[in-house]
């Protein structure tokens, strides 16, 4: 990882010049959490971005669209939220904290009220929503909390088929683990199901000085771009992820062994693998994401008892 990439940018452009102001920088997301009594927490995975050129960074990153409908996922004081209602047609964000969901609306008018009108808060757990305001979300954008970023980033992309490009800012490890390509020591089931859904990349590096507090980790920008046609298979998603997870439950083990339990024996993972054209001995993390969907198509029939 290069010092330039870890480092936020440090110049500001003449055509943000002018509403720079609208944005928050560090005094401001201080006072602002000093008024409300908020003090990030480890439990919650809280870690405010400070950097003004930071969040614009991440908006361009983007690619946010004067057209695009941006959801936001865990707002917090509103730093991003703030830049992506710059760039964007209309921003929902979804905040689970009480303290932080009250004060948003206040800030964007406060800040921004010429946007007012193009913001909409969900005052819930991302994992838990199932329809959002307004039009229908065309990117996600968000810094996902570190403990649960996989399972909120795979939920909204399931749930939200509409969103055709996202950018998550996540803890570094997590980011390569999202973009590995098979036979990568850290592929596994957070690449397979990510690509179930979308073409994914390392999109940059986030340096630990932009965020208050500052974590003990460095960040990566991952950007997934949705598939333009799902995975040609006959087996459901939920037949492919199981497969997913059974092959890296045991991942140090060939595909026979690990996918025994799925299969009902070890013979009947051989014959799934050998009629999906996988060697039998392969492990998990060498196959592709159409590769574990053509096994899950093979799934031996359950073996009716004796009578």
């Amino acid at each position: 990882m290069s010092t330039a990439e870890q480092q936020p940018e440090s110049t500001t452009s003449s055509t943000t010049s002018a509403t720079s102001d609208a944005l928050l920088g560090p005094a401001d997301i201080r006072e602002l959490a000093a008024v409300l009594g908020v003090r990030p927490t480890k439990q919650k995975g809280q870690n405010f971005v400070i950097d003004a050129n930071t969040v614009r960074r991440i908006v361009r990153t983007a690619e946010v669209r004067p057209d695009d409908v941006v959801v936001e996922v865990g707002p917090g004081l509103g730093s991003l939220t703030l830049a992506l209602l710059e760039a964007a047609d209309r921003v929902t964000a979804v905040e689970i904290d009480d303290i932080l969901a009250a004060a948003l609306p206040a800030t964007i008018e406060a800040r921004m009220p010429e946007r007012k009108d193009r913001f909409a808060l969900v005052h819930s757990d991302a994992m838990l929503v199932e329809e959002l305001p307004g039009p229908a979300p065309t990117a996600l954008v968000a810094n996902l909390p570190y403990n649960v970023a996989v399972p909120v980033l795979l939920t909204m992309l399931d749930r939200f088929p509409t969103i055709e490009r996202t950018l998550v800012m996540v803890q570094a490890e997590v980011a390569d683990r999202l973009a590995a390509e098979p036979g990568n020591k850290v592929y596994g089931v957070p690449s397979v199901k990510a690509n179930w859904y979308a073409h994914v990349k390392r999109a940059g590096s986030i340096g630990r000085k932009v965020f208050w507090p500052a974590p003990n980790v460095d960040s990566g920008l991952v950007s997934l771009v949705r598939r333009a046609e799902p995975i040609k298979t006959t087996a459901t998603k939920a037949e492919v992820f199981a497969v997913v997870d059974a092959a890296f439950a045991q991942r140090r083990k060939t595909l026979r062994a690990a996918l025994a339990g799925w299969a009902g024996s070890a013979a009947g993972a051989e014959q799934a693998l050998v009629a999906a054209g996988v060697s039998p001995q392969a492990r998990g993390e060498s196959l592709t994401v159409e590769q574990f969907a053509a096994i899950a198509e093979h799934k031996p029939a359950a073996e009716r008892p004796a009578l």
